[in-house]
């Protein structure tokens, strides 16, 4: 007897993106249990859907979509990208993290560029300029969040790039290593049981290449008996079924297609367990048949979610070592689903995958006003964005145009199929976009291999089903990037708790931080507007904490997906092109080098950290004293200076209740606190442009300070002021600041005829192209002079999570 659970999942999606947790609320309300004779299976069901949920609602998933230029590269070129992030389960644009982390990393996964990008509204653009140092080979480009590191790195977003470095010859051709070949074995719902039939896929890769093989063979027992055969269906993989044997080891001869015969054994046939098939029992409906050994009669319990989506939460009673449940397509969201089987002691014990065509696509058109162009060209490419119901939608799109040729193929990664088929599975995937494009029996029995063979979650059940879970390292960035570290006891290396510490990084523009270490000595600072490379200072108050060690840690995640690079080598017949990208470059660089290095300025607050102060000196609008001491007592009233038998101190008016605080303010010089009064005292006054007052307490963060005194030097860089000792100076780079795409315009004769060579192979770049309300938008550029066949790549997505892409091309041919 199967006992049914009704779930009514709302379409619900909150993102807070103030300083409470964001939560994802996405209701599963039982409001109807159908009749049963037994209460106790609905209460365990129950219980299952509440711990799912309320593990739900504190891990909201993200999930990133980079969209880079274009697949190769040579040194010296820019890398231009657009990075879009969206909640894990309804694909709409998230807001929540305010940072994204940007790496290019080499055949070994070390990391060659690294950046900080500044989200808005859930999309950032960026760039790198590929260094001459960069040796040819194959990398990737990745990208995540904060909150993305609590959460295994295979769902990262990761992308191949070629780089080719031109100003080194190219080194001899790799060697031609032995041809290897990995095979794996996956059973359905997880393991091989005796006496019960079971579907087995299979896949076989090139080591070398990363590419599925075309294979056939056989299955044979022990005695060498042939049990069943196997073959291919499609990208190396098949599926093949048998009945295993109590007591038996079996073995795989695979052939590929030289000729060569592998011998791999399958997986252990386990004497007791469950087994777990899906079939197509109709157009509407699905069956999953749950088989077992050495299983007592009892309940068996069935979750289908998607994307942290329950769709199906059943109950049925295992006897005779079998059972099943029968699921209506239409209860399924589209995308991938999760059937998970648990036993009577809520133990997952089969789990397998099912992918449901997505229906809804965002229906991207985009036409050139002529389909040939010649040299120095106007192009007017116009671009329409709709909804499934042919309805016009506003969507946020980036634009890459870029000249196809050996080196350069259109092999660029497409957002909808990451979204709905990538990002959710492990490992990579041969021509994703053939899942979600090509129809027929054949394609949706190689989508259902794709489910067998890649089968992966974004979470463990074990973390879900416990009481209580353990706080998460990273939070996400709500308002602006952490720079996180720790503070240790100098003598021993021991973790200093309760220790406040402070960061600041010299500058005109005034910021100053604070963090009160835990138990552990960690300290987080949440730094706002911190763009391009800083020189921060870290320290205490060392008139009080002079015994400790600060350390910064690297704010990039130090784990990696498992990802293998075939090995590189450029055929010869590629050199003449090689060398004339590489004369391009030169060119374009010797004659537009300077439109190249363009920056947008970022829109940041100006006003210092503290506000307006209560009183500011222009030092310049006063007669210049030698001496620091002079100019306090003789310009600054609201500051009174005492000299003590430990040093000078100052002591503020506290303007409000009219009377003078007894503790020193908190002294800042270009941002920079400074806890010795002394050293001010025989700073040079002359080389400080404005003196800022604050003549009342001052509340920063945990933090009061009985008054303020803030002192700015011209260049905001401390003018050679000796900071403590004990101080910790780093390097640290804050934000990207954000590159200017350079594109000519040959709007007039004269420009066209002009004799300056254009030899630009990217045409246009634009992370901000936006459809409006009527889901059009017209966008323009200059072809340059090389000829040859171009491709315009759009993709994009709109607010309520319909994503799509469009690739179009035209020609660009020399004057007769």
């Amino acid at each position: 007897m199967t006992t049914k659970v009704r779930l009514i999942p709302s379409a619900l999606f909150r993102a807070k993106t103030m300083r409470v947790c964001c939560r994802f609320i996405l209701g599963a309300a039982f409001l109807l249990v159908a009749a049963s004779p037994s209460f106790a299976q609905t209460d365990t069901l129950r219980n299952l859907v509440q711990h799912f949920d309320a593990y739900r609602k504190a891990t909201l998933q993200e999930k990133v979509y980079l969209h880079h230029d274009r697949p190769f590269y040579v040194c010296g070129e820019t890398m231009w990208f657009k990075i879009y992030t969206v909640d894990g389960t309804l694909h709409q644009p998230l807001g929540m993290s305010k940072v994204a982390y940007v790496e290019v990393l080499d055949e070994l996964q070390k990391p060659v560029l690294q950046a900080k990008v500044a989200l808005k509204d859930g999309t950032c653009s960026g760039s790198f300029v590929l260094p001459m140092a960069l040796n040819s080979g194959r990398y990737s480009i990745r990208a995540y969040t904060n909150w993305m590191k609590n959460f295994n790195p295979e769902f990262y977003f990761e992308s191949p790039v070629t780089i080719v470095n031109t100003f080194v010859p190219p080194g001899l051709p790799a060697k031609q290593d032995v041809a290897a070949y990995a095979v794996q074995f996956f059973p359905e719902g997880g393991n091989l049981i005796q006496d019960i039939s079971s579907k087995v896929a299979f896949q076989v890769v090139d080591k070398k290449t990363g590419r599925g093989v075309a294979a056939s063979g056989e299955i044979i027992d022990p005695d060498g008996r042939v049990v069943t055969t196997l073959q291919t269906l499609k990208f190396g993989i098949g599926n093949f079924t048998f009945t295993p044997a109590a007591a038996s080891t079996y073995t795989a001869l695979v052939r590929l297609p030289n000729g060569q015969v592998l011998r791999r054994p399958l997986p252990e046939v386990y004497a007791q367990g469950y087994s777990l098939h899906l079939e197509e029992l109709n157009a509407d409906q699905l069956k999953l048949s749950i088989a077992g050994a050495g299983q007592q009669a009892g309940p068996v319990y069935l979750l289908g979610h998607a994307r942290q989506m329950i769709s199906v939460a059943e109950a049925a009673t295992f006897n005779a070592n079998t059972t099943s449940f029968v699921v209506d397509k239409g209860k399924l969201a589209e995308g991938i689903t999760h059937f998970t089987i648990f036993n009577s002691r809520k133990q997952p014990v089969c789990e397998r995958l099912y992918f449901k065509r997505p229906a809804r696509r965002l229906q991207l058109t985009a036409e050139t006003d002529k389909k040939q162009y010649l040299a120095r060209d106007k192009v007017m490419l116009d671009i329409q964005t709709q909804a499934s119901a042919s309805q016009p939608v506003a969507a946020s799109l980036s634009l890459a145009v870029y000249r196809l040729d050996s080196l350069q193929a259109s092999g660029a990664t497409d957002m909808y199929t990451y979204l709905w088929l990538t990002s959710d599975l492990k490992g990579t995937i041969e021509q994703p976009e053939y899942y979600l494009t090509a129809t027929g029996p054949q394609v949706e029995e190689a989508t259902d291999n794709l489910m067998l063979t890649h089968g992966w979650s974004r979470f463990a059940w074990h973390d879900i089903l416990q009481k209580q879970r353990s706080a998460y390292t990273y939070v996400p960035e709500y308002d602006g990037h952490f720079i996180k570290g720790k503070v240790t006891v100098a003598a021993t290396g021991t973790p200093a708790p309760h220790i406040t510490a402070y960061l600041a990084a010299p500058s005109r523009l005034i910021r100053t931080y604070n963090s009160t270490s835990d138990a552990n000595g960690h300290i987080r600072f949440e730094v706002k507007d911190f763009y391009g490379p800083k020189e921060i200072v870290v320290q205490s108050d060392f008139r009080k904490d002079s015994i400790y060690h600060f350390e910064i840690f690297n704010p990039f995640s130090e784990k990696y997906a498992q990802q293998q690079f075939s090995p590189f080598s450029l055929p010869e017949s590629l050199r003449q092109e090689l060398t004339d990208r590489h004369l391009a470059l030169q060119v374009q660089n010797t004659y537009s080098g300077k439109y190249q290095a363009l920056f947008r300025a970022p829109a940041t607050d100006s006003i210092a950290f503290y506000g307006k102060p209560d009183a500011t000196y222009l030092l310049d609008d006063y007669t210049r004293f030698k001496v620091m001491e002079e100019v306090m007592r003789e310009y600054v009233p609201g500051v009174q200076v005492r000299l003590r038998r430990d040093g000078f101190h100052y002591m503020v008016h506290d303007s409000p209740n009219e009377r003078i605080f007894q503790d020193d303010p908190m002294v800042l010089l270009d941002g920079v606190p400074v806890f010795d009064i002394d050293k001010i005292m025989a700073f040079d006054p002359r080389k400080v442009r404005k003196l800022d007052v604050m003549t009342s307490k001052y509340f920063n963060g945990s933090q009061v300070y009985d008054g303020l005194v803030s002192y700015t030097t011209y260049q905001g860089d401390l003018a050679g002021f000796p900071l403590d000792a004990r101080a910790l100076l780093q390097e640290y780079e804050g934000l990207q600041q954000q590159r200017e795409f350079y594109s000519p315009a040959y709007d007039t004769p004269l420009q066209r005829q002009s004799r300056l060579p254009d030899f630009r192979n990217l045409l246009y770049w634009s992370p901000d192209v936006l459809t409006g309300a009527g889901g059009k938008v017209a966008v323009q550029f200059y072809t340059s002079d090389l000829a040859g066949t171009y491709v315009a790549v759009v993709q994009g997505i709109t607010k309520n999570g319909l994503a799509g892409s469009k690739v179009i091309t035209f020609e660009v041919k020399q004057p007769l």
